[in-house]
């Protein structure tokens, strides 16, 4: 859909850095520390490396640091994760005390189209997690071949469901999910990402915990960071949502997020969350005209947070519920992740109006302010070769090209006629399919 406006190698004067090596330190009690090269990563050698900070395994941040030439990867890392955690004011993830809940049994849904070597690779860490009771779907979204179908009949048998949804769409697709989980909670991820074994518990023993929360994010960091395109999306903030475990409550709504629950951007990311089941399928699930796949280009995640905040329950991030993504490589991919970014926003708000147009007036409220915001998230920012810099997920000063600028902001544009158009297909399906 878009022309590629910069080859590889003039991204690269975007950026202060090249590729970047993806690594662990964790700290665990007195002087002990392990180095771990990201999942499926090599050993770490000099260079630039964006590392994962865990304190006795819980992730509690990240930086980034060179390593000289001849030096040792553990010692410079470990001395330089002590170093910035020392000087972190409390900012970062305090290490949670012990819990006397269990996490309840949950489903975990793959949404996929014609990708099986990527989904082998989730498939794999998802059997490899420490929950004691889940299930694993995979839903085959508008498949054009059997590939899907053979490689979790062939490679998984029993240990992971298949459902074959022919409706294109990711929200389409995660109904058709959640029409099927039998898990007390509903938990979601991509088929380009590696979980974390802790991820699936982490992610579902809050809801064991307080009885009102409704959905769980967690923390997405990047499995690989080779390409220019990587480093790019990473330093703009990528899908990170910070170290600080948040709870969102409409009852007592934030006093520094004025524009809550509209900025469902800040709650998460569909790569990482869950809901309690029953919850879910009260609100509706998603809105099929919603997500990737669909003319609307995305927001179904988005949709799904606020439609549960405004039922009254409470959202919950968690730092400690840990999925690896595998970024977009080309330039070419994150113009066109740039665009769905714009058009999935407003579309998402588009849909939660048509279905729940009591929010009206409160978005009108919100209105001035979230066009100021509009405006901050897709400014553009010094590209002439510094502050790029993987790792800050609260800054706003890493470099933003005009170009992406732009594309961001058409999206936001189309995403209304994109959100009415997918409606419309949907309409035509239906009446389809009564013939």
């Amino acid at each position: 859909m878009f022309r590629a406006s910069r080859t590889q190698e003039e991204i690269r004067r975007f950026l202060s850095i090249g590729a970047v090596q993806v690594a662990e330190v964790d700290l665990g009690e007195g002087e002990q520390a392990t180095l771990r090269p990201g999942p499926g990563s090599p050993p770490v050698t000099a260079g630039e490396v964006f590392v994962l900070v865990r304190r006795e395994g819980v992730p509690a941040g990240t930086f980034l640091e060179r390593v000289p030439e001849g030096a040792d990867p553990r010692a410079v890392l470990t001395s330089a994760a002590r170093r910035v955690l020392a000087g972190s004011g409390g900012s970062w993830s305090e290490r949670a005390p012990a819990r006397d809940a269990a996490p309840l049994h949950a489903s975990v849904v793959v949404a996929t189209r014609e990708r099986t070597g990527q989904l082998a690779r989730a498939l794999d860490s998802l059997l490899a997690q420490d929950h004691p009771h889940f299930e694993i779907v995979v839903v085959d979204n508008a498949p054009v071949t059997d590939e899907t179908k053979e490689l979790v009949h062939r490679k998984y048998g029993e240990r992971v469901r298949y459902v074959r949804e022919p409706v294109p769409g990711l929200a389409v697709a995660h109904n058709a999910g959640l029409a099927v989980a039998r898990g007390e909670v509903v938990a979601f991820t991509d088929d380009d990402v590696i979980a974390d074994p802790r991820w699936l518990t982490e992610l579902t023993v809050p809801f064991a915990a307080d009885p009102r929360l409704g959905c769980v994010t967690g923390l997405i960091l990047p499995a690989r960071l080779r390409t220019p395109a990587q480093v790019l999306l990473e330093s703009h903030g990528g899908f990170a949502k910070g170290f600080t475990p948040t709870t969102y409550d409409p009852a007592a709504p934030p006093r520094d997020e004025p524009l809550f629950p509209f900025t469902a951007g800040r709650f998460g990311s569909g790569a990482n969350m869950a809901f309690r089941t029953g919850v879910l399928r009260a609100v509706g699930g998603f809105d099929p005209a919603t997500g990737a796949g669909t003319p609307a280009r995305g927001g179904d995640d988005l949709y799904g947070f606020v439609r549960v905040l405004a039922h009254g329950h409470r959202l919950h991030y968690t730092p400690r519920a840990l999925v690896w993504h595998h970024h977009r490589e080309t330039w070419a991919d994150l113009e066109t992740q740039a665009y769905g970014y714009g058009a999935g926003l407003t579309a998402y708000l588009t849909a939660i109006l048509v279905n729940r147009p009591a929010l009206l007036p409160a978005f009108l409220a919100r209105l001035p302010r979230g066009l100021a915001y509009a405006r901050a998230l897709t400014a553009v920012r010094d590209t002439d070769g510094g502050g790029a810099a993987p790792g800050d997920h609260d800054s706003r000063s890493h470099p933003w090209p005009r170009r992406l600028s732009r594309l961001q902001r058409r999206g936001m544009l189309y995403g209304p006629v994109g959100y009415l158009r997918a409606r419309q297909a949907l309409r035509k399906t239906a009446a389809r399919g009564r013939r």
